[in-house]
């Protein structure tokens, strides 16, 4: 799946730091969504296709990973004054998961350990949990933006002050991204 990627946007989805890495090294292509705390009744809503991604750390926990990837993870008192974008995503594909067997069959597109897809199942039982799969790009040259008071809270999407413009490259050749995504969608039919 190739498109035309933007070199410019002034909008990024918040993400742990972890997980941005992962999607950026191709480690994973997934992300579960149903909304932060402040995003209304509805929950979670896909405002964009393509974002920069916001790396946060305060809400990150290591027994929520996978013991292989808990090294991976920096620990922090609280937000950084300055936030390092380097990658950014694309949304290709959102599916419904209807249960917790459909995400079983996905165990190596993600990081996460079982407590936290347990955790996104039974928050808010109500509202639906999406997959989305995200097709990530490397910037050439990783943009800092200052972490102003805007930008914090539980929510999923930070427009930034400004437009951020960038070089990207995708994190994984079109064919690898082709095959893992076609594998995600075959649990769909």
């Amino acid at each position: 799946m190739t498109t035309t990627f933007p070199t410019s946007l002034n909008v990024a989805l918040k993400e742990w730091d972890v997980v941005c890495r992962a999607l950026g090294t191709g480690r994973q292509t997934v992300l579960l969504r149903k909304g932060g705390i402040s995003e209304g009744i509805g929950g979670f809503e896909i405002e964009h296709r393509k974002f920069l991604l916001f790396p946060t750390f305060l809400h990150q926990k290591i027994e929520m990973l996978k013991p292989a990837e808990q090294s991976a993870m920096e620990s922090r008192a609280d937000e950084p004054e300055q936030i390092r974008l380097a990658y950014a995503g694309e949304i290709t594909d959102i599916l419904q998961l209807n249960s917790r067997e459909q995400m079983d069959k996905l165990e190596a597109e993600h990081i996460w350990a079982p407590p936290l897809i347990d955790m996104r199942f039974s928050y808010k039982p109500k509202n639906p949990l999406y997959l989305l799969i995200v097709r990530a790009h490397v910037l050439k040259s990783p943009v800092t933006v200052v972490n102003t008071p805007d930008y914090a809270g539980c929510k999923s999407w930070v427009p930034l002050g400004k437009p951020v413009t960038f070089e990207a490259t995708p994190a994984i050749d079109d064919a690898t991204f082709d095959e893992r995504r076609a594998a995600i969608l075959s649990h769909w039919v």
